[in-house]
């Protein structure tokens, strides 16, 4: 696939186009109800599928059924992800209108590390074609583990990535709006929003480890692998604000999403050397097993309302009063600016 730099940059101008119109609608900080979350899932879904409409037109069946495939892979994995940023949130009482500002840069710096991750593995890929075995029994190995813990949730309180970022940031004990840093007594100090921001960005590296080699099972081609990533975290936001509640009625799905894993790293097995599945087949099969994992659940808990996570006793951190944040000095200061000392009163 030849792909030239203007359209490259037409790409990246139409995602930070997006990623704008984003955060000027959610500028300020609201609760954001499913209602909202629905209409904003549908436009990001309208987006990534108008865009592989566009690659089927203008390159062939063949590249537009490859980035379907992994369109599906990512947009699947990522809901996944969405269920550990529901736990992660509750486990430290993110207030809801604050979740929407971590998201958003949450994924900001996900399709960044993404793009990273992709580079890096279509340089291996062209240099070492036996890379390719490595990410095969990668994918089968971790869909057989994901199949054996298919019932364990993360722990935000063991996070190794927690516990460091608290041993060498000095950080507050309340929430002070969206601010992830705030300045008290003279000191620079990180909010636990930041907190929670740097786990989420750490749990999207695990998934992307997983996902990634997923898509390259699908499609050699980098510009594929990276817009489908794209354009299917581009949604991540709304999706977690649609799904978040219904955590408990997809029983099923971490292991439709195993068996996508297994069965791509078969096909990358294959493709090596010994036959090359088409994509068309591919992409009817990854379909069908995360169409059936979700029938399955919805079906199995039927009747089941939305609720959310459960909410710890005593959550580790605190909203600050509005005495507390009114107290707060400016986070950046100008420099060379000196603080008039106090004088007495004569």
């Amino acid at each position: 696939m030849d792909v030239s730099l203007s359209l490259w940059l037409a790409v990246l101008g139409l995602i930070v186009g997006m990623l704008a119109v984003d955060l000027f609608a959610h500028r300020r900080a609201h609760v954001i109800r499913v209602r909202e979350a629905a209409g904003w899932s549908a436009l990001w879904i309208a987006v990534g599928v108008g865009f592989g409409a566009w690659v089927w037109w203008a390159h062939g069946a063949e590249l537009g059924q490859q980035y379907f495939a992994g369109y599906l892979i990512e947009k699947s994995l990522a809901v996944d992800n969405v269920f550990v940023w529901a736990i992660v949130f509750t486990y430290f009482a993110v207030p809801r209108e604050y979740q929407h500002r971590v998201l958003f840069f949450g994924v900001l710096g996900a399709l960044v590390l993404r793009g990273l991750f992709i580079a890096g593995g279509s340089v291996l890929i062209a240099s070492f074609g036996w890379v390719l075995y490595l990410f095969a029994a990668f994918l089968l190995w971790t869909g057989h583990r994901m199949i054996r813990q298919r019932n364990e949730h993360l722990d935000p309180e063991a996070s190794r990535a927690l516990r460091l970022f608290r041993r060498y940031v000095p950080m507050t004990d309340a929430y002070h709006g969206q601010r992830f840093l705030v300045r008290r007594n003279g000191v620079l100090l990180a909010t636990p929003l930041l907190a929670v921001l740097v786990l989420v960005e750490v749990t999207d590296v695990v998934f992307a480890v997983d996902s990634i080699p997923a898509i390259f099972a699908v499609t050699d081609e980098p510009f594929l692998v990276f817009t489908a990533n794209a354009f299917a975290i581009l949604g991540l936001r709304a999706m977690y604000f649609l799904l978040a509640d219904l955590i408990h009625r997809f029983v099923y799905l971490k292991t439709g999403l195993a068996l996508v894993l297994v069965w791509v790293g078969v096909k990358m097995l294959l493709k090596i050397d010994v036959y090359y599945i088409p994509t068309a087949v591919s992409l009817a099969v990854i379909a069908t097993i995360i169409g059936t994992s979700i029938w399955l659940s919805l079906r199995a808990t039927r009747g089941q309302a939305r609720r959310a996570v459960e909410v710890p006793a005593a959550p580790p951190f605190r909203v600050a009063t509005e005495a507390e944040t009114a107290a707060l000095e400016p986070v950046w200061r100008r420099r060379g600016s000196v603080e008039e000392p106090v004088r007495p009163a004569s």
